[in-house]
C-alpha cells in the first residue's frame, strides 16, 4: 500500500478487507512515501488492530512508483506467492480482491483490475476528460506496443511471484504510470495477464495525479519504449 498524505483514508481501506482474506494475507507493507500530515503516526496507531502491518518510511516523497518499487522489492525479500497494490486512498474496493485473486490459480501471472471494462469508470462517476483521457492514452499506447489492454491506467494490479522476479521493476520510472510500464514489461517478458472488471468510485479526496502531466509521462514511455529503451 502506497500512501502519501493518507492519514484520512488508510484506516477504512484496511476496515474494508474481508476478514477470511486478512486472515491469509502474510504480511500489510504500507510505503510511507514521505507524507506531510500524520499518515505515519496514524499508520503506527493501525498496527495495534492489524498485528501484520509492516511499516515502511521514505524520509522524503519519491514518488508512485517509488513506493512500489520499495514495497515489491521488500515482498520479493519475504517470498511472496503474490503481490497485491491496494491504493490508501480506497479509490479502489478491498472487497472484491479474492476475485482479482482467482486467476493465479489458473496460471496468470498480472492481473489487472480493469474500470474500463463492463463500464465500471462510467457507474463509478470517473470524469469525463479523464474516462476520454484513458481511451485515448489507451488507443495510443496499444498501437505502440501492439497490444489490445482495455486500459493502462487502472492501480489495482497483482502480481505474482515469477513476474516480480521476472520484471525490472527497479528500472522503471517513479511516476503515476508505473503500472502501464509494468503492464508494458509483462508483456515484454511473454508473461499471462488478465484483465478482470473492477468497480470504482471517485470521492471528494484530493488527487495528487496531474492529468497533464500524467498524458506527458504516458507518451514519454511510449516514445522511450520505440527507442528500445525498455529492452531489458
Amino acid at each position: 500500500m502506497p500512501a502519501y498524505n493518507a492519514s484520512s483514508t488508510i484506516g477504512s481501506v484496511l476496515e474494508r478487507i474481508p476478514p477470511s482474506l486478512m486472515k491469509n494475507l502474510f504480511q500489510i507493507i504500507i510505503v510511507n512515501d514521505g507524507s506531510a500530515d500524520d499518515t505515519g503516526i496514524v499508520i503506527e496507531g493501525l498496527k495495534e488492530t492489524y498485528k501484520k502491518i509492516r511499516i515502511l518510511t521514505h524520509p522524503k516523497n519519491k514518488g508512485y512508483g517509488a513506493a512500489q518499487k520499495t514495497g515489491f522489492e521488500e515482498a520479493v525479500k519475504e517470498g511472496a506467492d503474490i503481490g497485491v497494490l491496494l491504493h490508501s486512498d480506497g479509490q479502489y474496493a478491498p472487497e472484491i480482491m479474492h476475485t482479482l485473486l482467482d486467476p493465479f490459480e489458473h496460471g496468470y501471472d498480472v492481473v489487472q483490475g480493469s474500470r474500463m471494462l463492463a463500464g465500471g469508470a462510467i457507474k463509478g462517476g470517473m470524469p469525463l476528460y479523464k474516462y476520454l483521457g484513458n481511451k485515448f492514452l489507451t488507443f495510443l499506447e496499444n498501437l505502440a506496443y501492439g497490444l489490445n489492454m482495455a486500459e493502462y491506467h487502472s492501480g489495482y494490479m497483482l502480481y505474482s511471484k515469477r513476474a516480480l522476479e521476472n520484471i525490472p521493476f527497479e528500472k522503471l520510472s517513479n511516476t503515476f504510470h508505473f503500472d502501464g510500464e509494468m503492464l508494458l514489461m509483462a508483456a515484454k517478458k511473454k508473461l499471462r495477464v488478465k484483465e478482470i472488471p473492477i468497480p470504482t468510485r471517485y470521492s471528494t479526496e484530493k488527487s495528487h495525479l496531474n492529468p497533464f502531466t500524467y498524458g506527458i509521462d504516458v507518451l514519454k514511455i511510449i516514445y522511450r519504449n520505440w527507442r528500445g529503451k525498455y529492452d531489458f
